[in-house]
């Protein structure tokens, strides 16, 4: 919940300038996420250019008496392609649970919309060593009901919330393990070839200082950028670290 609407189209007009004038095209993917407020007006400002638009949240409904809540066919609707799902702040503050989230993911592929599926361990949980179990946990409920072929349309991050906005960051040797732990889940229960092209985002203090090591690692694909991409220049940096 940062900037507002004319802040965000500042911010999100010059990502579009520095992306347009030095990011070459490659296999790398740029989604941006800014509040509801400036979702319709972003996706009209990157419209042409190599610049995707995804929302925070999404509701699992079509529509209803949701009141506050958006749809996939809302967002589909304004050109949003992705979604959020499942951040540790919708968990922590709003008690979305996995279950939840794989409704959300449900609906969000059935208008083509990519999920950024999130799951990761609080610190307690990690120093009690049950993360590898909250984990599975997490992919199994949330991921219930999606068929291998939606699976196309599914992106897993994994932000240990205790390195979220905390400057702490997980290790990369903690980062690949638990990364590969997530694509040795996704083998087990859709196959090798998912697994193999799923991608497997960090999410948890990523900088541009840590960015070429962490993306370096075997099973890390990528990020989801926090704070760090609230400074275009900085979100820039990051990106050319993924490529």
């Amino acid at each position: 919940m940062h900037k507002n609407l004319t802040e965000s189209q500042a911010l999100i007009t010059e990502i579009r300038g520095i992306v347009r004038d030095e990011f070459r095209k490659s296999q790398a993917e740029i989604v941006v996420c800014p509040t509801a407020l400036a979702l319709a007006s972003a996706a009209k400002l990157v419209e042409g250019t190599d610049v995707q638009i995804g929302a925070q949240n999404i509701h699992e409904a079509i529509e209803g008496a949701f009141t506050g809540e958006w749809s996939a066919q809302m967002l589909s609707s304004i050109s949003v392609t992705h979604a959020i799902i499942g951040h540790s702040e919708r968990r922590q503050y709003f008690n979305e649970t996995s279950k939840q989230c794989s409704l959300k993911i449900k609906s969000a592929v059935s208008e083509g919309i990519t999920s950024l599926y999130c799951v990761g361990e609080t610190l307690e949980e990690r120093e009690s060593e049950k993360h590898f179990e909250v984990i599975e946990d997490q992919l199994n409920k949330g991921l219930e009901g999606i068929t291998a072929d939606e699976m196309s349309n599914v992106v897993i991050a994994y932000e240990p919330v205790w390195a979220i906005g905390t400057g702490k960051t997980a290790s990369s040797d903690q980062a690949q393990e638990v990364h590969a732990f997530i694509r040795a889940q996704v083998e087990k229960k859709y196959g090798k070839a998912i697994s193999d092209t799923i991608r497997i985002l960090y999410g948890g203090s990523v900088k541009p200082g840590n960015a070429g090591e962490l993306f370096s690692q075997a099973d890390i694909d990528g990020g989801l950028i926090g704070g760090a991409s609230l400074k275009a220049r900085d979100f820039f940096e990051i990106i050319q670290a993924a490529v």
